[in-house]
């Protein structure tokens, strides 16, 4: 045993060493610490307060201050102090901050639109190493670099990234999965390989085949969505339904038992209201197949001519009206189709004449009548004031507004120049096509077809087309009389396409592409590889020859034109002087169901202005049938006599048209 003069000794020898040990515990406290600040979870300061301290902070924690910096700035899309931040960053960090600067660079670069730089950051981070919010940070730069593009590598980064969220950027990832999805074909889905152990992409497209077998009986996707639930229970989706299939789960069949058609039955646009009334009447009435009957009012070379097309408050037909021709032109080669037969239906229609009464009378008188649907009105003001008027009634509005507005009860169903200008940018992008030069009037109608295909045109992600204007027919005529002719060259388009929302996902933002405006100068036009022709039967006639007159058979440059230069009446002479030019129409006009297709050409006396109305207003009834489906259900979509027609989340209705082509004096379906 010690003596006790030798433990008082020892023992006071420890107590100084521990009380210095407290007061440095003390002292560290009060500073600042490494360990406080975690780089690896959320951010919850803005990028000042990240920045002070920065500036008050010792080295052991000043780095890890900064790399918070840079992730606030970059919140806030403040990437050029960001940009600074990062040059300042020290050269030897720890391998959690250096996973860390490689997200934030990677982040960065995809500010500068920089893809191959930003993806190569991402290839060096070691997911494992990464925290949970640092791992749906990385998805989500996965994601961004999809740019996009549905793949199998976008999905993936979905479905890894789905755990890792809660609340509405769970929400976020769910919707985006199903958008994703529902961009791949029904081709490339079925083509894709995936490992037997990727059970919930398996989940996810097995729910996308399921939509797209029930998409157009909402009662039966409704059954089959269940069942997908009952067969995949732990899919994320099984819990969580993608918006749309959840809305379309409320889905409930719109009563049509009494409709208001709203149409103008004086004045200008009477002859065009008749049309659309009688093709809406016939449908109702299961008369397509009937014994051809005269229209109320038939058009006749001296009939009402359409309001100009530039006008806000035009009718929207595609085509101009033309005078009576002296025979129908029938498609030699068009597959005949077995005539829609609807059956007649007990629904109750009462017409009521919008060149009357104001709209705000009209649907007010047509609620009192006992409306349970309108459809209509024809003219664009009118449309405008009934989307304005926050009515309780569902509504088929026959044209569009300037300006969509999203209304949970109204649809746009329209006939338009800028729709079928839309349909002629796919289809030409489908063929290959990335150079065009687009021939119109020069007047509001072709301001209205330039600006409509040029922003279709920039989404699908080619550069501004070109754009060259044509004057009258007695312009025309001159220039083929000096032997002027056409040259493929233009000006580029300048449009002003709504500007691109930036990708937010997991807290994390990315800039979208910024669109560059392209010059305003002259273009040689020597790479035009297509010319979208929107003119009249006779103004094509002289225009196809004037191109011919400067580019010969030098030009390589495939030509298209609108269903308006379509009309009865072009003998062989005029096919053949067309040789290889593709044109647009509706289906109806397309063969595809002749026996309508001469009823209704006997009725407007071979007047294809007036058929496509007509065909209008068929399609007008389906629609009408299908209201809640267009409004509830994803994807809705139908075969219907002015094309393929498809809904947006707007309810604004889409037409795929068919396109044919003049070869060797017949027409044939375009290749």
């Amino acid at each position: 045993m010690l003596p006790s003069k030798v433990v008082r000794h020892k023992a006071g020898r420890f107590v100084p060493v521990l009380l210095a040990g407290l007061i440095l515990a003390a002292c560290s406290g009060q500073g600042p610490q490494t360990s406080n600040v975690n780089i690896q979870g959320p951010i919850t300061g803005g990028s000042d307060y990240y920045l002070q301290q920065v500036q008050q902070s010792s080295d052991d924690s000043r780095t890890d201050w900064q790399l918070l910096a840079i992730r606030a700035l970059m919140k806030e899309g403040k990437y050029p102090q960001a940009g600074q931040q990062l040059n300042l960053l020290p050269s030897q960090l720890s391998d959690t901050q250096q996973q860390e600067l490689l997200l934030l660079k990677a982040q960065f670069l995809f500010s500068q639109q920089n893809v191959p730089g930003a993806t190569q950051q991402l290839n060096q981070v070691k997911v494992d190493d990464l925290s949970k919010e640092q791992q749906a940070r990385y998805y989500g730069l996965q994601i961004a670099a999809a740019q996009g593009k549905t793949s199998l590598p976008l999905l993936r980064a979905f479905i890894a990234q789905e755990p890792l969220l809660s609340g509405a950027e769970h929400q976020k990832n769910i919707d985006a999965t199903w958008q994703a999805l529902t961009q791949l074909s029904p081709q490339d889905a079925a083509s894709l390989v995936i490992n037997a152990d990727e059970n919930t992409l398996q989940g996810w497209l097995d729910l996308l085949s399921v939509w797209r077998a029930n998409a157009q009986d909402g009662e039966m996707l409704k059954s089959a969505l269940k069942d997908w639930q009952t067969r995949y229970p732990q899919n994320p989706a099984a819990k969580t339904l993608p918006t749309p299939l959840s809305q379309a789960q409320n889905f409930t069949k719109a009563s049509t038992s009494t409709i208001a058609l709203l149409l103008p039955l004086n004045g200008q646009a009477q002859v065009f209201a008749k049309a659309i009334e009688k093709g809406f009447n016939d449908a109702k009435n299961g008369a397509l197949n009937a014994a051809p009957q005269p229209a109320a009012q038939p058009a006749s070379s001296d009939s009402v001519q359409p309001a100009s097309t530039g006008e806000a408050n035009a009718v929207v037909s595609p085509a101009a009206a033309a005078n009576t021709p002296a025979e129908t032109q029938q498609p030699s080669a068009a597959q005949p189709q077995p005539a829609a037969s609807a059956p007649a239906s007990s629904a109750q229609v009462k017409v009521y004449d919008t060149s009357s009464q104001s709209m705000q009378q009209l649907m007010q008188q047509a609620q009192q009548d006992g409306a349970t649907l309108v459809v209509g009105p024809l003219l664009k003001n009118n449309v405008e004031e009934v989307a304005n008027s926050q009515t309780p009634l569902n509504v088929l509005a026959l044209n569009e507004p300037e300006q969509i507005q999203n209304h949970p009860n109204i649809c746009y169903f329209a006939l338009s120049p800028e729709d079928e200008a839309r349909d002629a940018a796919h289809h030409m992008w489908d063929q290959g096509k990335r150079q065009p030069l687009l021939l119109v009037p020069r007047n509001s109608f072709g301001d209205r077809v330039v600006n409509a295909f040029a922003q279709e045109w920039q989404k699908l992600g080619g550069t501004a087309p070109l754009q060259q204007r044509f004057g009258s027919t007695a312009e025309l005529k001159q220039g083929i009389n000096s032997g002027a002719g056409i040259t493929l060259s233009g000006t580029p388009v300048n449009t002003q396409p709504a500007e691109p929302q930036g990708v937010t996902i997991a807290g994390l933002t990315i800039p979208s592409p910024q669109q560059q405006s392209p010059a305003a100068t002259e273009s040689s036009g020597g790479g035009v590889d297509s010319v979208y022709i929107v003119s009249t039967q006779d103004e094509l006639q002289l225009i196809k020859p004037m191109i011919a007159m400067r580019t010969g058979s030098r030009s390589a440059a495939s030509l298209y034109a609108s269903s308006r230069s379509y009309q009865a009446g072009a003998g062989p002479d005029f096919r053949l002087e067309m040789e290889g030019l593709q044109f647009s129409d509706i289906p109806l006009l397309s063969g595809r169901n002749p026996a309508l297709m001469q009823q209704a050409a006997q009725s407007f006396n071979n007047d294809y202005s007036l058929v496509r109305l007509y065909a209008m207003g068929i399609d007008a009834w389906t629609l009408a049938n299908s209201f809640n489906q267009m409004r509830q259900t994803p994807g809705f979509s139908l075969d219907g006599n002015t094309g393929r027609l498809s809904a947006n989340q707007d309810c604004v209705i889409n037409r795929t048209l068919s396109w044919r082509q003049y070869r060797q004096g017949e027409i044939v379906p375009a290749s």
